[in-house]
């Protein structure tokens, strides 16, 4: 149950020039807690469902403030205007130079499709066309978004619902680079140069068929800061309400104006019983693994950075082997949730095996389910099967 935000009451806290996180703090200590525009009662510390942290922060330490050289680091985020898009390939917060001038970051959409083969085709498949676990990039269009599934207990549900991508969906191509720059490769965040970032942004965008001043991507084209707001993504107009506002107060209200509105949280009539015709057990979604471990780590207030260490190569075997499984294969295999055999569940490979070693390697080289052939990598057929025979014993 919640109840909407009174939003005189925080139009005239704003004004009087609180901020919306002070504002926040404010209901909190009068027992409410705002979520968005909701507005939830806080009991035995939570609100709702969601767990509130109690602690006493009263002697917290901040640490110190950041350096203006550290902030242009940490400062990755692009806005929707290309504000804050690299200009040049940077390291250690200084642009690298290039015979005595500062390197221009720029990549074209053959490099990016290298790149792409080399680092991403492994889970997100072919052009994107999208791997198990993984989302697809490509395809759709952003003129069916209309479609969306209808309820499954329905008795002939819709099959069909709209392709949500990176083409058809993503009102902005800044998100895109933000994304790929921050989070990518997934084995390694954060390792990618600027150049490198344009050039998969640049592929991503032409596998979509997203135009760049109103012509095509061909392989050659090279995306830079300096062409990059020329691009205008197919469903920039899609959302609502507006929030990239010239006015930047003006973007939070629309929002706040539109959350406010009990229209929006739906009228149909309630159903009390017997609202769900077939057995439930076939309506339900079910994590197949056990997540609680990982998602239930203690909180720390440490900090520190730890270098990411090096993969070990167990006694006997070929360290190049285990280099090239951490390169190639750990992203799937190294993970329970993507639903690959995972390097020392003996069961699982167990039942690998039952098809005989010869299937195994065949299946690997050629590629299986959302497994690409060779796991997109250009190894020897020899190198690719020792890194299947080390696998499997280290799963024994």
């Amino acid at each position: 149950m919640f109840k909407l935000e009174n939003t005189k009451k925080l139009k005239t806290l704003l004004s009087l020039g609180l901020s919306l996180s002070l504002t926040t703090s404010l209901f909190a200590a009068n027992g409410m807690s705002v979520d968005g525009a909701v507005k939830y009662e806080v009991k035995d510390g939570k609100y709702g469902p969601y767990h509130l942290n109690m602690q006493d922060t009263k002697n917290y330490n901040n640490g110190r403030a950041a350096t203006k050289k550290e902030i242009k680091m940490w400062n990755v985020d692009v806005r929707p205007d290309g504000k804050d898009l690299p200009l040049y390939d940077m390291k250690h917060g200084k642009p690298i130079l290039e015979d005595g001038k500062p390197k221009i970051a720029e990549g074209s959409v053959e490099f990016g499709e290298e790149l792409y083969d080399a680092q991403c085709v492994m889970c997100h498949g072919e052009f994107g066309a999208g791997g198990k676990g993984y989302p697809t990039l490509a395809g759709g269009d952003f003129k069916n978004l209309h479609i969306q599934r209808l309820n499954p207990a329905d008795e002939n549900p819709n099959p069909d619902v709209a392709i949500k991508t990176i083409g058809s969906y993503w009102p902005y191509a800044s998100t895109l680079f933000w994304y790929i720059y921050d989070s990518m490769p997934f084995t390694n965040p954060k390792s990618l140069t600027n150049s490198e970032t344009y050039a998969l942004t640049a592929f991503l965008l032409a596998s979509n068929g997203i135009k760049v001043d109103g012509k095509e991507m061909d392989s050659e084209f090279t995306l830079s800061k300096a062409n990059f707001n020329k691009i205008v993504m197919p469903n920039v107009d899609g959302f609502y309400p507006e929030v990239d506002t010239k006015d930047p107060h003006q973007g939070p209200k629309n929002m706040q104006k539109l959350l406010s509105d009990p229209t929006i949280y739906g009228k149909g009539t309630r159903c009390m019983k017997d609202c769900i015709k077939p057995k439930v057990e076939e309506l339900l979604l079910r994590v197949k693994f056990d997540l609680a471990p990982n998602a239930n780590e203690p909180l720390s207030t440490k900090r520190s950075w730890k270098e990411p260490a090096k993969a070990a190569a167990p006694d006997g075997v070929d360290p190049v082997v285990v280099e090239n499984y951490a390169t190639y294969c750990s992203a799937c295999h190294s993970n329970k949730a993507i639903g690959a055999p995972v390097i020392g569940d003996s069961t699982a490979w167990a039942e690998v095996l039952e098809k005989g070693i010869e299937e195994v390697y065949s299946n690997a080289i050629e590629g299986i389910n959302a497994m690409p052939p060779m796991g997109a990598s250009t190894l020897p057929e020899s190198d690719f099967k020792a890194i299947i025979d080390y696998m499997i014993n280290e799963s024994k």
